[in-house]
Formats: C-alpha cells, structure tokens, sequence
C-alpha cells in the first residue's frame, strides 16, 4: 500500500530526482495508510446504508440477490473510474507547487485531493447530464435491462483502460477525453447492431458541443498561460518569480501563496467538473437497478406541484397550436412511440410530433395532478413518467435545431416547462456525491508521481519557474471554472499541460519534442481508442446480458 500512494518507482529512464528537483520517493507512515483504508471502507460502507434507506423509504421491492451483486459491481466501476480520475488526472495541479517547492509532494496531493472533495460536494451537477445526454435514448429509458447494463460496463471499462494505460506510459492524457470516447463508442455499436425506439446512435449536435469544448480548451489553455506570462513580466518586475526554483528552499512567502492558491483553485474546480461525470452514471445505472427510488427525484418539494401542472399543460397547448389540425390523441403509448421514433431521425418538426407532445405533456400533467406530486407517484407509474419526462425534455431541447418555428412566448413556455421536467428527473442525492467525492479524493493521493514528473521535467528543457508554474494554474482554474457555469465538460489534463507548454514557448524555453509529440499522439488516439474499446466491449457485453 505504501509503494502505491508513492507511485513506485519512476518511468524508465526517468531519475527518482531531477537536479534540483524535488524529492518524489518520500515513504508513508503506517498510520497514514489506516486512516485511507479506514476512510474507504467507511464510504463504500455510508454507499451501501444509504442505498438500502433510499429504497425502504420508497417502498422499493428488495433486490434479488444477482441483482444486487450486479448493481454493486455497476457502483464500484464507476466509483473506480473516478478513482483512477483522481490519480491520472488531479496529478497536474500539484505537479507546479511540488516542482517550485511550494509544498512538499506528499502534503500537495492530500491538500489536492481535499479540495478536490469539496469541489464535488459543491458542485452545481450541470456536467453531470451533459455527458448522459450523448447516450442513446432508448438505453437510458432501458438502463436497468440488460442492454443498459452492458452500456454502463462498456463505457467505462474502456475509459478506465484507456486512463490506466496511458498513465502507465507517464503521458497526461484526458479522463474527460476517454470517457466521451466510450460513450460515442456505444452509441455506434448500438447504431450498428440496430437500434430500438429512440435515438439509437450517438445525438452528433451534443458531441458536437462536447467536441468544441474538447477541442479549444488545450488551445485557450497554451495561449492564455502564454499571454498572461508576457503580462506578468511587463506588469510585475520581482525577478524572484520569473527564476527556477534553487536547491529544495520554498519560494518567498507570497510566491508560494500565490502558488498554493492556483493550485487549489484548480483542485477544486477539477472536483466540480470531473466529478460530476461519475456522478450522471452513477445515477444511470440506480435509475436502472431502483427506480421507484431514483427515477424521479422525490426531493421536490409538494409546493412545485401547481407550477408544475400549469407549465405542463402550457406547453401542451404550445405543442397543439403547431399540429397543424393533426387530432391530439390520449393514446399516451402511441404519442410515446411517436416521439421516439422521431428522437431517433432527429425530425421533430411535423404536426404529427407537436401533436404527440401535446398528448404527453398533457399525460404528463394528469399523472402529477391525480397523484398529488412528483412525490407521490406510485412505483408502478414511475417508470412511465419518467420516460415521459424525459422524452418531452429531449424533444424540447432538439426542436430548435429541428426547425421548428416557435415565436418568443412559445419559446418562453418551453424553457420554463424543460427546467421544470428536469428537475423532476435530475438530481443527485448527497450519499452519490460523497461517494463520488471520496473516491477522486483518495484517488489523488495514489499513482500521481508519474504524471507529475512528466509535467514538471518533461515538456520543457528548463526547470519550470513561480511564473510559469501559476501562470498555467490561473488559466486552468479559470477556464475549468467557466466550463462548469456552462455545463461543458472539459480536460484539466489538456488546459493545465498545454498551459505549461504555454508559458515555456512564451519564456523562450525549448521544448521537449519527444514529450509533446507523445502527448499530441495520445490526445488524438485517445477518442479512436476509446470509442474501439468501448463499441467492442458493447458488443460482447450485449451477447453476455
């Protein structure tokens, strides 16, 4: 255990040491190592009590005992992903402070991996669904059948292969980066083995949007950590901060405050981004294995309801008036067909969907109203209104890009009413976000040396200087700070890495070409591979459930 939170011994070829350097060999004392242990135990024990209470509160049937062991597994999977997350990833925000000698390493990745925890406990969960939203639809509706549960197993096998992989190789490749990879994996081999009702392949408008962020963040990372290293340089003229670290001495006091700070920043807000990623399919997979429980978020309070029903049935009128005479039916499991088959094309914009909409938001505001609130709904509609749910929000959200010609009061309508159907199927309970919170947390504290060593010695031919070091963590916490505002997931890996790369051009530093050539290399493959990886783990995986 001692060997693992100190990551062994270094990549081939690469010296325990820099000159310089600072010393990564440290050991862990033995009580160091019980109070992890203890803390794992106790979270996945707190996961199991409170998925037990969930359940019981509801009146949720008790699961059969494969079921469980199959839910368990699903859990930890995806509690593992998020762990080899905290390692592969959180690496680079403590690489700057352990380089400069701001912080020793071993207190930079526990003061890390704090602060990570809080950024997931505080996070605002937009990130979480953005990732869920590029999953096919029908094997979201059916997450808890056999094919959802070959989904869940799929995308992150892969990612977490993928992480381990290129972790084992010393090269800061993006979790964020692989894990979209998986999921745009199963999306196709759904596509290819054919579909059922819904969006059988991937929604390429959402990957689209994923793509950007992926795309431009490394590129905002390396030019902004260069811009604001040249300002620095012409606004600030401490010579101090623009020197390489000498010997193990810390930097004066304010340097190293700065530094400390950059470095929690980006801790954090890696915590509140990355995490929520984790968090989205772990609530996949309990909608799936409990929905009674989890569908339908049961928090609301009872005094949402009338706002509710009028906003449903609001849109129900929106959606009537662009039918074009087509009869709204209340043939709810015909509507629903309707607009799966319509999800599946993307074409939404015909009088025969509007009217289909209509007929579900409607249904959808009965269902409430005669049950008393979303609170309410018996276990046997549950799963109903939640599909409901959760094709109307769908639907609304791809109309505009379908065409549909809505004026301002209708578009009005339909915002309010999307906000309001997602808030009644997406949320996060606070035993997911500990859990979650816990295992990147711990997964910090473990594996982090080789990564760091490839950020502090390897992308430059210079020791990385005060500058350089809170020139590339301001731009990553900022830039990771905005994405999670936005809902977008991005890479902490790709800003912060690029960033660095940044300010050593910027500095007139060579690079080394080797380094950044390999990381190019595993920042392309990275999405080829994960979607191999995923799409042929979906296709045995389907063979198997």
């Amino acid at each position: 255990m001692s060997n693992a939170i100190t990551a062994g011994p270094s990549p081939a070829g690469q010296p325990a040491e820099s000159k310089g350097g600072p010393r990564l060999d440290h050991g862990i004392h033995p009580g160091g190592v019980i109070v992890f242990l203890l803390i794992l135990v106790a979270g996945l024990g707190y996961a199991v009590v409170s998925l037990i209470a969930d359940m019981n509160a509801v009146g949720e049937s008790p699961l059969a005992i494969g079921a469980f062991a199959l839910l368990g597994l699903a859990l930890l999977i995806a509690l593992g992903f998020e762990f080899v997350n905290g390692f592969h990833d959180t690496a680079n925000a403590v690489a700057t402070v352990i380089y400069t000698h701001a912080m020793p390493p071993l207190v930079a990745v526990v003061w890390s991996g704090t602060f990570n925890f809080l950024g997931v406990m505080l996070s605002s969960g937009a990130v979480a669904y953005a990732i869920v939203t590029l999953l096919p639809v029908e094997l979201i509706l059916q997450v808890g059948s056999g094919a959802g549960y070959a989904m869940i197993f799929s995308l992150l096998i892969a990612a977490i292969l993928w992480n381990l992989g290129t972790w084992a190789l010393g090269l800061p490749n993006s979790s964020s980066h692989a894990l979209i990879g998986s999921v745009l994996g199963v999306g196709l081999a759904n596509q290819l083995m054919g579909g059922g009702d819904g969006t059988s392949g991937v929604d390429w408008g959402q990957a689209f949007k994923v793509f950007q962020a992926l795309l431009f963040s490394p590129m905002i990372g390396f030019v902004a950590a260069a811009l604001l290293l040249l300002a620095l340089k012409v606004t600030v003229r401490n010579k101090t901060l623009y020197e390489a670290p000498k010997g193990a001495a810390p930097p004066p006091l304010l340097i190293r405050s700065l530094l400390i700070l950059t470095c929690t920043l980006v801790s954090f807000f890696h915590g509140g981004n990355d995490g929520q990623k984790g968090m989205g399919l772990i609530m996949l997979i309990l909608i799936g294995a409990a929905p009674t429980a989890y569908a339908l978020n049961r928090t609301m309070s009872d005094e949402t309801t009338p706002a509710f029903i009028e906003k449903s049935l609001g849109a129900s009128t929106v959606f009537a008036g662009h039918a074009d005479g087509v009869p709204v039916s209340a043939d709810a499991a015909a509507a629903r067909k309707v607009v799966g088959d319509a999800l599946k094309t993307k074409q939404l914009n015909t009088p025969d969907v509007f009217a289909a909409l209509a007929t579900l938001s409607t249904d959808i505001a009965n269902s409430v109203k005669n049950y008393g609130s979303i609170r309410q709904v018996p276990a046997a509609a549950t799963s109903n209104v939640r599909n409901d749910m959760y094709l109307a929000s769908d639907a609304v959200r791809l109309l505009p890009a379908s065409g549909a010609d809505l004026n301002d009061a209708e578009k009005g309508t339909l915002k309010a009413y999307a906000g309001l159907l997602n808030d009644g199927t997406r949320y996060i309970p606070a035993w997911v976000k500990v859990c979650v919170a816990l295992a990147l947390g711990l997964g910090t504290m473990v594996g982090w040396k080789r990564i760091v060593v490839t950020v502090g010695e390897k992308i430059g031919k210079t020791h990385l200087t005060y500058a350089q070091g809170a020139s590339a963590e301001l731009v990553a916490a900022g830039t990771i700070g905005l994405a999670e505002v936005y809902g977008l997931p991005v890479s902490t890996t790709h800003i912060l890495s690029s960033g660095v790369a940044g300010t050593m051009a910027a500095n007139g530093s060579e690079l080394q070409v080797s380094t950044v050539r390999n990381m190019a290399l595993a920042w392309v493959l990275t999405l080829p591979a994960a979607i191999t990886l995923a799409g042929g783990l979906f296709f045995i995986l389907r063979h198997v459930f």
